[in-house]
């Protein structure tokens, strides 16, 4: 059980319960830590509280949009990637400078956990072809 003693933790910032308790699931089978907040305060909360591998942040959130999040959390902890899911397909080009990596919420079931991995294992570089991991 030396696993438990390296387990990564991940925040999840999304307004919809029902997302936040698929990202959890989802990633806690892998063996990860996942903590989660439903608003964009809360999550802000816990990402200045705690030390997290990663954080992934919904795009659209009623009193803080995903942009304005993860420039908060990048001023509180630079070296903190960054997954922004979102249901649309263009994001604006200033979130792009904040965030790590997208993949949308459509295609979060096969590319989320990817995503996280490449992250939280610390392959540097991306995938070849984008400066940005994209999904």
């Amino acid at each position: 059980m030396s696993n438990y003693t390296n387990r990564k933790t991940i925040l999840c910032i999304d307004d919809d319960d029902s997302m936040l308790g698929y990202q959890r699931a989802l990633l806690e089978r892998r063996g990860f830590v996942v903590l989660t907040a439903s608003s964009a305060r809360q999550g802000l909360q816990i990402a200045a509280a705690c030390a997290v591998a990663a954080v992934v942040v919904d795009y659209h959130m009623p009193e803080m949009n995903g942009h304005e999040v993860a420039t908060e959390i990048k001023r509180l902890r630079p070296q903190t990637p960054i997954v922004m899911v979102s249901s649309d397909k263009e994001i604006p080009e200033h979130t792009w400078k904040v965030v790590d990596a997208f993949v949308s919420k459509d295609e979060a079931s096969s590319r989320l956990l990817p995503v996280i991995t490449q992250i939280c294992d610390g392959h540097p570089g991306g995938f070849p072809e984008r400066p940005r991991i994209t999904a």
